[in-house]
């Protein structure tokens, strides 16, 4: 029997490192029944976190998937006994920007999210990241102020924050009563009804009680910005709020919340406190009322690889099947993983799917439901599922699956590159293979994780997106491979840009017995003046004077050269080529003489396009107690950092600042000395810039030295 779409949500849970999104999560398992104890982060007995290094640390590095149900009324205000069974499938993303892979891959494949935040502090950095990213998937998203029992809570600065920072529309459905030590209940702003949670259930049940009087004013305020904003989705509604609101039901502005979250127009808000086991049935109940099931989003679109045409799938189990890839795991128990969204049809477990990126069948030997780290066998999955697949040979995170018959290719997954690497090799000579299988199996994972062979020096260096995620894999190394490893110091990732334009002719001869090699182009080389990344090619040959068929393996030269700069062989990530002449030899041209023309005209051409060493500069934010914002801000400095901006909350400063990566080793615990342990930092990675010119000519001296030993 195929399930009925409308009851299904696909939900993520995101949020900036601390602000409670495992928590939450752990609550939601257990009010749903799906688990009998609270697992607490702190404790390191969360399901959600079941990595031995994230219950060490506390934090969350692997996004975790589950499933589970939510019994929630039809009509609202109805007795319980009119409710309808939903089944949501929940991912808990990391927080932690080193791991910002994991929240990219988990919004690509979501319907909708609940961005937590901070009510102390309010949006912070990565709240900023996850926002952006959920814009880019277009995913609508509810926001939920987390730790209302905390000291220096504050629901409303939390609201115009969202506003102000993020440049979204928060609505408020609920307005706390009381904060910090005195939080006990909401304001529920569309049945205008306050509700207290009763202690002894862990908040399980509530009661209904008269609005306090000292909030009477702001909830009515609150009340009309709430009508206001959704009266503008729903004409009906729009006439009844200027004739007569009182008419207006709790149902009627329901659906217009559901319709304006479902545009992206509107993120409403509610409050709570997880810890607390204050405000999450009510978080669930949003999820049910107002985030998309798959039905309500349009159709996912692909292109067909045979046709090149763009074809749509719609989420019924009659289509043809259609899934991406969205992670693969490896189990000790039954080996790996491939999770996968479902957007249409039906696959069975046993049976086979087309890999559109190898062009070869898979077989699925079985399908699995996830829960944490636990699987749970299923027999078949439909469209809207998010599932984990065994027992397949070569697929990777991003792939689209579907019917041999019906061919598609999803829109796939964009990674950012790596900003840090450290040189690694095997303590013991005799691991130098297991090392390398068992790093091909962490690169299979982690498709922010690169590794690369040094030809100069033959060491091994391993890139990721920070210190943290290079530190988790080394130790994930020696846990679960049981390796020992010895690494280098830290290496920044350079890259290279031209900063100015020449011209160049690059003649390429070689005569051997029998037929030689010719090659003859002039070409302009310089930066691209769009500021997008990657080679622009300009072929301005007119009449022949390369024939067409040349002028591929030319373009398939400069791109490769690219990965090689000028200066210290680090890539150069953005230039423009414009082809404007050459010649060629009837016998002795080929491809390969024009591949390697080009090749060479880029090395020579590059040098004398005033080349300049980029840098990876991270956006750093403190937040300091004031009499530390001197200390702060000269260690700052220091760094070569660019003061942003200061703002005071209370008695403490955020400051913010542009700091170059290489500058910011160790920068954590240097900043605990400095203030004691009370100020903390984030660090989320901003662009590239141009290393100073002394600088930069000594890190070229650096390498150039390190190679020629």
């Amino acid at each position: 029997m195929a399930k009925d779409l409308k009851f299904l949500r696909n939900i993520g849970i995101m949020a900036h490192i601390d602000a409670g999104k495992t928590t939450t999560t752990e609550r939601i398992l257990y009010y749903t029944g799906l688990t009998h104890k609270i697992g607490e982060v702190h404790e390191g007995g969360a399901v959600m976190d079941w990595m031995e290094q994230e219950q060490e640390r506390g934090i969350t590095i692997t996004a975790a998937a589950t499933t589970t149900f939510w019994k929630y009324p039809t009509t609202q205000g109805q007795a319980n006994k009119d409710t309808q069974q939903y089944t949501i499938n929940i991912i808990d993303t990391p927080g932690h920007v080193d791991f910002t892979v994991e929240v990219e891959r988990s919004l690509r494949v979501l319907d909708g999210a609940v961005a937590l935040f901070c009510a102390v502090s309010g949006v912070e950095p990565q709240s900023e990241t996850v926002w952006r990213q959920a814009d880019k998937y277009k995913v609508p998203r509810i926001c939920f102020v987390n730790k209302m029992d905390r000291a220096g809570a504050d629901f409303f600065n939390a609201v115009s924050e969202i506003k102000s920072k993020l440049g979204a529309n928060p609505v408020p459905l609920q307005i706390p009563i009381g904060s910090e030590d005195t939080f006990k209940g909401v304001v529920d702003l569309i049945r205008n009804q306050a509700i207290v949670w009763n202690e002894e259930d862990l908040g399980m049940t509530y009661q209904v009680i008269p609005i306090p009087n000292d909030l009477k004013e702001t909830v009515e305020e609150w009340r009309q910005k709430l009508m206001e904003s959704v009266a503008e989705y729903d004409d009906v509604l729009l006439e009844k709020f200027f004739n007569d609101p009182n008419t207006i039901t709790p149902e009627e502005v329901m659906a217009a919340i559901r319709k304006a979250v479902i545009g992206m127009s509107i993120s409403p808000v509610l409050c709570g406190a997880s810890f607390k086991n204050k405000g999450v049935q009510a978080l669930l109940d949003a999820v049910c009322t107002y985030l998309p099931s798959p039905l309500d989003l349009p159709p996912v679109q692909g292109v067909n690889p045979d046709t090149e045409e763009t074809e749509t799938r719609r989420p019924d189990v009659n289509e043809p099947f259609a899934a991406l890839a969205f992670k693969i795991a490896t189990d000790p128990f039954v080996g790996r993983l491939a999770f996968m969204r479902v957007y249409s049809g039906k696959l069975d477990g046993g049976s086979y799917v087309y890999n559109n990126r190898t062009g070869k069948k898979e077989r699925i030997s079985r399908l699995m439901q996830m829960h944490a780290n636990k699987q749970n066998p299923i027999d078949s999955v439909e469209a809207g599922d998010i599932c984990a697949a065994v027992g397949f040979k070569d697929i990777r995170t991003g792939d689209t699956l579907t019917d041999e018959k019906s061919k598609l290719i999803l829109e796939s997954i964009t990674f950012p590159d790596p900003v840090i690497g450290y040189s690694i090799e095997p303590k013991k000579q005799a691991d130098v293979d297991k090392l390398s299988m068992a790093i091909s199996k962490l690169v299979e994972e982690d498709p922010t994780l690169h590794i690369e062979t040094n030809e100069e020096t033959g060491q091994t260096v391993m890139k990721g997106m920070g210190e943290l995620h290079l530190e988790i894999i080394i130790d994930r190394l020696r846990r679960e491979f049981k390796l020992e490893i010895n690494q280098g110091a830290p290496q920044v990732a350079y890259k290279e840009a031209l900063t100015s334009t020449v011209e160049h002719k690059e003649v390429y001869k070689k005569q051997t017995g029998g037929r030689g090699k010719f090659a003859d182009i002039v070409f302009e080389l310089g930066p691209r003046s769009d500021n997008q990344l990657g080679l622009e090619f300009v072929n301005e040959i007119v009449g022949g004077a390369i024939p067409r068929e040349f002028i591929p393996a030319i373009q398939k030269g400069f791109t490769a050269a690219m990965t090689n700069g000028p200066l210290a062989n680090y890539p150069v990530e953005s230039m423009k080529v414009k082809l404007i002449h050459g010649s060629f030899h009837e016998v002795d041209s080929d491809s390969l003489s024009f591949e390697l023309a080009a090749r060479i005209g880029f090395k020579e051409a590059a040098k004398k396009a005033s080349p300049v060493l980029m840098e990876p500069i991270m956006a750093v934010e403190v937040t300091t107690p004031d009499e530390f914002t001197g200390p702060v801000t000269g260690d700052l400095n220091k760094r070569r950092g660019v003061m942003r901006s200061m703002d005071a909350k209370g008695n403490t400063q955020i400051v913010k600042a542009d700091v170059p990566l290489s500058e910011l080793f160790g920068y954590v615990t240097d900043l605990r000395t400095i203030t004691s342990g009370r100020a903390a930092a984030s660090l989320t990675f901003s662009h590239y810039e141009p290393v100073p010119k002394q600088l930069a000519d000594s890190i070229i001296e650096k390498i150039k030295g390190t190679a020629n030993k």
